[in-house]
């Protein structure tokens, strides 16, 4: 969705990765990509939306606000992963540029501000705890987040995640992330399927599953919106290099943040030292 206006952070390879998951099981499935002014279909199985810059954010809620295309394909069983800016779009609101709230599209029950301390830049590792795949847990989630957001999760929504690396969601309570349904918002870049291919089988297995197929605890059935379903076990795929590569940034993501927070110490004095003494 509006990759003109939502892709600056690569968000677009998890549609890639969706789509070749599936055809390497022999299921076809192809990309479609809605740019800003085209009209929206409401017949797609996944919806994909990106990170991306205060001003295209709110150009692209006012496009899908119109008509609401995105929430009836929702209504229809469309499962949505939505990044960064995009979980904050699909939200109940989000900032604007001015500070001021903007309507969301209320997929999500999360409202976002603008945050008043250091941008949230690094890597991340998560527990998942609101999702969990066909009779078994997602293991952790890695991926690297850039917003300046605080976003508060309400209680129509679980946490996706709880924060062991990085910030998350930022509002002090260790979320990262929110899901209801079949509506999923991260602030993960990676992109996140890249980096998670077990996340991306949960959401195909939902598509392959049905309407009832939603996120789960791992407990079994249930055909509601919030209640627990694990959707459908997908045909395996040898994953052994990305989970070669999830290895190494795992290991190396706690030194990592812990250069950052000492590198970010270091700008700060830099600044202050340029800043004019008060007279």
């Amino acid at each position: 969705m509006h990759p003109d206006l939502l892709g600056t952070y690569g968000d677009g390879g998890n549609g890639v990765v969706l789509v070749e998951r599936l055809r390497w099981r022999d299921v076809p499935a192809e990309i479609v990509e809605v740019h800003s002014g085209d009209p929206v279909p409401t017949s797609c199985d996944v919806y994909c939306l990106g990170g991306g810059e205060d001003g295209p954010e709110a150009r692209s809620a006012l496009e899908l606000l119109d008509g609401r295309p995105l929430n009836r394909a929702v209504e229809n069983g469309a499962v949505v992963l939505a990044v960064c800016a995009g979980f904050q779009v699909v939200g109940r609101e989000f900032a604007g540029a001015d500070g001021r709230p903007r309507p969301g599209l209320g997929l999500l029950d999360v409202r976002t501000r603008k945050g008043s301390g250091a941008r949230a830049v690094g890597e991340v590792v998560a527990e998942p705890v609101g999702v969990a795949g066909p009779g078994r847990g997602l293991p952790p989630l890695t991926g690297y987040e850039n917003h300046g957001a605080v976003t508060e999760l309400g209680a129509g929504v679980r946490p996706l995640a709880r924060v062991r690396v990085g910030v998350g969601n930022g509002a002090g309570d260790g979320s990262e992330g929110a899901v209801s349904g079949r509506v999923v918002g991260t602030y993960l870049h990676g992109p996140v399927l890249a980096r998670n291919p077990a996340l991306a089988d949960l959401l195909l297995g939902w598509v392959v599953g049905g309407p009832g197929s939603y996120l789960g605890d791992g407990d079994g059935g249930g055909d509601a919106p919030g209640d627990a379903g694990d959707g459908v076990a997908l045909a395996p795929l040898d994953d052994g290099e990305v989970e070669e590569l999830r290895r190494e940034r795992l290991a190396a993501a706690p030194g990592l943040s812990a250069r950052r927070g000492g590198l970010m110490a270091r700008l700060r004095q830099g600044l202050d030292g340029l800043r004019p003494s008060p007279r």
